[in-house]
């Protein structure tokens, strides 16, 4: 039997039916990349990077998987494509967003993919709900958990819970 590994993804919309594209994304992530074993909290949350457009919603899933991080990018890239994600411009408005936070403890840089991510100590929006469903989840590379990290965000910009 494969290893399982509990897998922490971020999921943001701030166009269309976000609800529906966040229960469209936990069916497809559950269906090809594994087991949704947590979920946050949906968050509403001030646009980031680009501030002139919707606000999003953002939410936290922990998933249990056997896939490898570069099999599991390949997925969920493919799944916002199917919801219609279109990749234009950087922090632009979207029907969906998948990012991976963590992957165990793994420590990964290669060209397209970053584990942990790279920003997530940054961005409060990613942090409240992650430290909602994972707080003592200690950070590979800063030693912090999520907890510590929320608390010691610099980002300021308003989240609040949504459902």
């Amino acid at each position: 039997m494969p290893d399982k590994h509990v897998l922490y993804l971020l999921l943001g919309a701030n166009l269309g039916d976000r609800m529906q594209s966040f229960r469209s994304a936990k069916d497809l992530i559950e269906a090809r990349v594994g087991c949704v074993i947590l979920s946050s909290s949906v968050y509403e949350t001030a646009p980031w990077g680009v501030l002139d457009q919707p606000s999003f919603l953002n939410q936290v899933l922990a998933v249990e998987t056997v896939l490898a991080p570069l099999d599991i990018l390949s997925c969920i890239l493919s799944i916002e494509k199917e919801l219609g994600r279109v990749r234009l411009e950087r922090w632009a408005a979207r029907m969906i967003d998948i990012d991976m936070l963590y992957y165990d403890d793994l420590v990964l840089d290669v060209s397209h993919l970053t584990i942990p991510h790279p920003r997530l100590q940054d961005r409060r929006f990613t942090l409240a709900p992650l430290a909602e469903i994972s707080p003592e989840f200690c950070h590979p590379l800063l030693k912090r958990t999520n907890q510590q990290l929320l608390s010691d965000c610099p980002d300021d910009s308003s989240v609040f819970i949504f459902s």
